[in-house]
């Protein structure tokens, strides 16, 4: 396992791994409630290991071995940690890989930094989800009481959004418009999946002014798409794309 680093950004220390390698370097952006250290990513940094390539996780702020508590931070503040890991800790060239809500933060990084992003591979890519994600109920909760909880199917723990998440994400949704991104683009997506429709990646596909994009769905996955076969799938991907001429 790599070194455990932090980086010192906006007032705070963001826990990362990183392993230099052959380029481009590949970030992994983890989804809501989740850290570096989850299935996918750490099978990721393993093949990347065994291939010499470059491998960058890390946790988001109030995430995991990062400084700050989950319930201050927006989606904005997330997307400037994966800025900040872009500029400050990776070098040249990146492929984002973003799980869940990380697809919807790989898609603001790519848009923020297209000379830096050279390639992204989504899984159940969340894009827009504090709009389609929630109840009229919920989201009129969320504006009166400040937090809604909802029982979580992968933690004890119950799943909490704030007013604060919820409002900055309704200031970056992208889905209304072309989303202006001309990099390659792999989407994988599980068909039973019960978080993300598995409809919202072909409308992903049809928004994206890339003319290289590819959405691939699996039968009968859910929403983690962490089976074997499962990231057996999102590695030849990655390998894939990297590959390409």
């Amino acid at each position: 396992m790599t070194e455990l680093r932090h980086l010192q950004t906006r007032g705070r220390r963001l826990a990362y791994r990183h392993r230099a390698g052959r380029g481009p370097t590949l970030v992994f952006l983890p989804g809501y409630m989740s850290d570096m250290d989850g299935s996918k990513a750490t099978a990721l940094d393993a093949w990347a290991e065994a291939q010499g390539r470059a491998m960058l996780r890390f946790d988001y702020a109030g995430c995991g071995l990062s400084d700050g508590r989950f319930e201050d931070q927006g989606l904005a503040d997330w997307r400037d940690d994966a800025l900040a890991m872009i500029d400050s800790v990776a070098q040249g060239p990146v492929v984002l890989v973003g799980s869940s809500m990380g697809g919807w933060l790989m898609l603001l990084a790519a848009i923020a930094r297209p000379e830096r992003v050279e390639g992204l591979v989504g899984i159940a890519a969340a894009p827009d989800f504090t709009d389609w994600g929630f109840t009229d109920a919920q989201k009129a909760e969320l504006r009166e009481k400040g937090r809604v909880e909802e029982i979580s199917p992968y933690s004890d723990a119950p799943y909490v959004t704030t007013r604060t998440f919820w409002e900055s994400g309704e200031s970056l949704k992208l889905l209304d418009r072309e989303v202006a991104i001309d990099c390659p683009v792999r989407l994988l997506h599980g068909t039973a999946d019960a978080d993300v429709p598995w409809r919202l990646s072909l409308t992903l596909m049809e928004m994206l002014r890339s003319a290289d994009m590819q959405t691939q769905l699996v039968k009968g996955g859910d929403h983690r798409l962490s089976r074997p076969e499962d990231i057996a799938l999102l590695i030849a991907t990655v390998a894939t794309l990297l590959e390409r001429p």
